[in-house]
């Protein structure tokens, strides 16, 4: 799988995925939206956008692919990292293409120019929804025709004239005035059938929401393990070994303390860019705090307790 599809599952997920050392793909929920020149609506969605100076490695794609590929944290770095030099190495003679995701291309001054996809919504409360086009609604000019039914049928002054009006006046008058009222009805139903088509549309729309409530979303190229990462985010509690600026030592006491026989993990990168390390990992703060006692006396007196609430 390339780095384009793991991309692309996160974005269901994450408002900002972070490429390191090429940049951050950013989406922005945006609602629903009419294009009156095409009369077409579209659901709501999320814009997809790019930021060229987000560049430090969060952690989070490197995590979901160290756990996807079963490798480790670092191997998992190395794999982004070659694949982010095989990019920066395509946009020297051509455009790149990242499948569900959009295409990027340098400009005169050497500065990335992305086009996002448009066949891929990543909002899931929109899942099923597609766009509509509607059919236009030319009103009456209810004036303009009584004009011209004014000139077709004047009203005559008196009795006298009446007799003497010859006869195919007065059904050239019955005649314009069975067609006006004949085009007035046809476009009072042409109305009718319109807000029935609308009516009809917010019905469908309100059974696709009931559905996607009661649905199960699956991604297309589904992993097996985003259940994996579903159940890893219930482990609050995490005992810290130690953090470390350089991913290579922080790998190495993962290595250590693997061999101790500690369910030992790397946690990713914090806020001040140090890669933690964890003994063990659990969902329950009793749990949690025996282990660390016993780790505390037996291996560390160093290690410490931290709280992720998510």
């Amino acid at each position: 799988m390339t780095l384009a599809n793991y991309i692309s599952d996160l974005l269901y997920r994450y408002e900002c995925v972070i490429i390191p050392n090429f940049g951050g793909f950013v989406t922005n929920k945006i609602s629903a939206k009419l294009n009156q020149s095409t009369h077409t609506f579209y659901a709501p969605s999320k814009q997809l956008t790019f930021n060229s100076h987000l560049q430090n490695n969060d952690g989070l794609l490197a995590n979901y692919i160290a756990t996807s590929k079963n490798i480790s944290f670092s191997e998992a770095i190395f794999t982004i990292e070659k694949e982010v030099e095989n990019w920066k190495l395509s946009l020297i003679k051509e455009e790149l293409e990242l499948e569900n995701i959009g295409s990027f291309h340098l400009n005169s001054e050497e500065k990335l120019i992305f086009e996002p996809t448009t066949t891929v919504n990543y909002l899931t409360s929109s899942f099923g929804l597609t766009s509509f086009v509607s059919p236009t609604v030319k009103r009456i000019a209810y004036k303009e025709n009584v004009k011209q039914l004014e000139t077709i049928a004047p009203i005559l002054p008196s009795e006298e004239n009446k007799r003497k009006t010859p006869a195919f006046i007065k059904y050239a008058a019955a005649a314009a005035i069975i067609f006006a009222l004949g085009t007035v009805g046809w476009k009072e139903y042409q109305k009718f059938e319109y807000n029935n088509l609308v009516a009809k549309s917010e019905q469908q729309q309100q059974q696709v929401e009931k559905t996607i409530q009661e649905a199960t979303f699956v991604i297309s190229n589904p992993l097996p393990t985003i259940t994996l990462n579903v159940v890893k985010e219930t482990y609050n509690y995490h005992i810290i070994a130690g953090a470390f600026r350089e991913p290579a030592n922080a790998e190495k006491k993962l290595q250590q303390l693997l061999q101790k026989g500690y369910n030992a993990k790397i946690l990713g990168v914090n806020k001040w860019n140090l890669t933690q390390v964890a003994y063990e990992s659990f969902n329950a703060r009793s749990e949690a705090i025996n282990t660390l006692n016993t780790i505390k006396k037996g291996d560390s007196k160093d290690a410490w307790l931290l709280v992720k609430e998510y």
